[in-house]
């Protein structure tokens, strides 16, 4: 089922990385095309391997990018929420998918066709500068995904997922965890197993975890763990 977007539908899209650097004036022809898609949870969007003619924002929920390995295990690429988008680069280039991609919760998605932003392209060549730059904070998303599977510790990298979740200014709070633990471990490279113990390492520092969510007593401890150094200072934090 899809539909028109709305009001809010709109802002959303405008606050995305694809969208916030177009002018202004460009950007009500391709919202004037694009529709809400709605997932139902565990529903496939699409598939890897499937030719991409669709550039996606996430309005509402939570979206899953991942790849099956040859052994079987799934591998979680990225996981998307509300004002993030996806697909961009494969999408103009109308190749395939590298990934597949799954509702987590209940979403809704802003759909964009590829061909009306190619064409736009043509019409408006300064509309490139949009695409470069968020394809410039995509690469980035991942340089920084990477040095936190390489250069940090599973408690450094599980306390910089909770702190992302704590409310600005907040010195302690209670978050709710978006997804399962079992997706939040795949997200942040690590086994389950090892997900268990990074919580019990991080109970030290005042955060006690339940099943769907965390109770963090000082942030500015967690903080102090997640900016202390992977190879020393951590031992001086925990």
């Amino acid at each position: 089922m899809s539909m028109k977007l709305s009001a809010a539908h709109r802002q959303i899209a405008c606050q995305s990385r694809l969208f916030s650097t177009l002018p202004v004036e460009l950007r009500e022809g391709l919202l004037d095309a694009a529709h809400i898609v709605h997932l139902r949870r565990g529903q496939v969007l699409f598939q890897h391997g499937d030719s991409a003619a669709a550039i996606h924002i996430v309005a509402e929920g939570w979206m899953k990018l991942y790849r099956i390995a040859p052994n079987g295990a799934e591998a979680v690429v990225g996981v998307m929420t509300r004002g993030q988008s996806f697909g961009e680069p494969i999408a103009l280039r109308q190749a395939a998918y590298p990934v597949s991609a799954e509702a987590v919760t209940a979403c809704d998605l802003i759909a964009v066709p590829a061909q009306v932003f190619l064409t736009l392209l043509k019409t408006h060549p300064e509309a490139a500068i949009s695409i470069l730059s968020a394809t410039f904070m995509h690469l980035q998303g991942l340089v920084e995904q990477i040095e936190q599977l390489k250069a940090r510790s599973g408690a450094q990298r599980v306390a910089e997922f909770l702190l992302e979740l704590c409310p600005e200014g907040a010195e302690s709070a209670t978050v709710v965890l978006p997804y399962d633990k079992a997706l939040i471990a795949g997200r942040l490279g690590m086994k389950p197993e090892s997900l268990s113990r990074a919580f019990a390492r991080l109970r030290e520092l005042g955060v006690r975890v339940n099943q769907s969510s965390a109770a963090i007593s000082s942030v500015s401890r967690l903080q102090d763990l997640a900016l202390a150094d992977a190879f020393g200072a951590i031992s001086r934090v925990m």
